[in-house]
């Protein structure tokens, strides 16, 4: 399937059963600063990305599958990169095209300079997405996170604008496994990982 079939667009409040339908999935009930157990909480999680940077629904095949988001934008035009994708479409290039969006609108559409995303040192899978969105490693933060008395260390990646850009991730077709629950997406013309939530900033 082409990069093309990924499309990012705003979040709105009638993606809740999306957002909830997605915190369903234990790994990705860590992913936000209070449980998304009811339609009010996946609400809440839209509208508390507001004021805190751009973040955007990923849509493949007309359904919401993902978030990716730019936050802590600062004077020198640096912002930080975070991404989550629901467990039924990881493994088929979704989050790694995403980020590649996100970046490129980043640097085009928004001006930025420098976009940096960090992950567990232990957590290859979001290594693997962030090396193929063109976010080259720059080192090592030494435990950087903790976790249940557990500290991890924390890869850091960037990427700038001035950097070629990557190839296009390319992306797989929709498993028929996507949950039924999660909505179409509007028709044309409507407007991993660690805490990767409103105010969060670290990947897992």
């Amino acid at each position: 399937m082409p990069h093309n079939a990924i499309q990012l667009r705003e979040w709105h409040e009638d993606d809740a059963p999306a957002v909830l339908a997605a915190f369903q999935a234990p790994d990705m009930r860590r992913q936000a600063p209070w449980p998304v157990v009811t339609p009010k909480d996946a609400m809440g999680w839209i509208a508390a990305w507001s004021g805190v940077g751009h973040a955007f629904a990923v849509t493949l095949g007309g359904r919401v599958v993902g978030n990716v988001a730019v936050t802590c934008i600062d004077d020198h035009d640096n912002g930080w990169v975070s991404y989550w994708t629901v467990p039924e479409v990881r493994g088929l290039g979704v989050a790694s095209a995403a980020a590649d969006l996100l970046a490129r609108w980043a640097f085009e559409e928004r001006g930025l300079y420098r976009l940096e995303l960090g992950h567990r040192t232990d957590n290859l899978a979001s290594c693997r997405v962030a090396t193929k969105a063109g976010f080259l490693p720059e080192g090592i933060e030494r435990g950087k996170l903790g976790y249940e008395g557990v500290r991890h260390d924390v890869e850091r990646h960037a990427r700038l604008a001035i950097d070629p850009p990557p190839r296009p991730p390319a992306v797989t077709a929709l498993p028929a496994t996507v949950p039924a629950d999660l909505p179409a997406d509007r028709p044309a013309g409507h407007g991993s990982l660690d805490r990767l939530a409103p105010g969060r900033a670290t990947q897992g």
